[in-house]
Formats: structure tokens, sequence, C-alpha cells
């Protein structure tokens, strides 16, 4: 049975908050914890795929959103993953005020900062799972 934590970022495309969400997601499953997560690609799960839903369903889950509108957590929990972390990009860049973190296709030194700390925290939260 796969235990990995399913890591789930928005899709945000054209929005520098979902390419954070991606890049954090990414970070945290290729380097951080990569024996103990994946990534799961959320056009799948939105549009019903059966091997994704069954990749999520019934496992833990941690969703990355770059909005409030929240659309990885929503759509996960709608597929029946187990949503044991939501992560708001938001609430960590707030603690950045001033500070600009790039475009939505290439991020600058205060985004990729901003990624690290996020995919830090999502690495201590496998960790304490696991």
């Amino acid at each position: 049975m796969d235990k990995k934590v399913k890591v789930v970022p928005c899709s945000g495309i054209g929005k520098v908050y979902g390419l954070m969400a991606r890049e954090a997601v990414l970070k945290t499953v290729l380097e951080l914890c990569p024996e103990k997560s994946e990534t799961v690609c959320l056009a799948y799960i939105v549009t019903g795929d059966k091997e994704v839903k069954e990749r999520i369903e019934g496992f833990d889950c941690i969703t990355v959103d770059g909005c409030p509108k929240m659309c990885a957590a929503k759509n996960v929990s709608i597929a029946g993953g187990i949503v044991i972390e939501e992560i708001k990009i938001l609430d960590t860049v707030k603690e950045h005020q001033g500070k600009t973190f790039g475009s939505p296709t290439l991020l600058n030194a205060d985004g990729e900062a901003v990624i690290s700390e996020i995919a830090t925290k999502i690495a201590k939260k496998i960790n304490e799972i696991n």
C-alpha cells in the first residue's frame, strides 16, 4: 500500500502565487521528502480521472493554494482525499509585505526564498505524519 503523502498544488496558471504553489510542491517532493511524498496534478483530479482518484481517495493529502478560492483543497476533498493540511500561499506572503516575488513565469530571489519557506513547512508536516 502506498503511504506517500499526496501534495497537490493549485494550477494558478498566469499568477505568481500559482507558480509559487507549484514550485514549493516540486521542491518538497523532489528535494526535501522524495521518499515520503508525491504530487498529483490538480487538472486530473478536477476532470475526474479514475487513476488519479484512486491514488488520492482515502490517502493523506496536503494542498497548496495560491488564492482564496482554495481550488486544490476543495477538489481533493471532493475526490475523496483526506486533506490533513491546507497551505495558503497568501498567508506566507503577508509576512513579507513590500516585496515582489517575480512574475507568473519566473520567480525572483524573494520568491525563491518564500517557496523554500513554504516547502520547509510542507516537509515538516510530512515528517510529522511519517
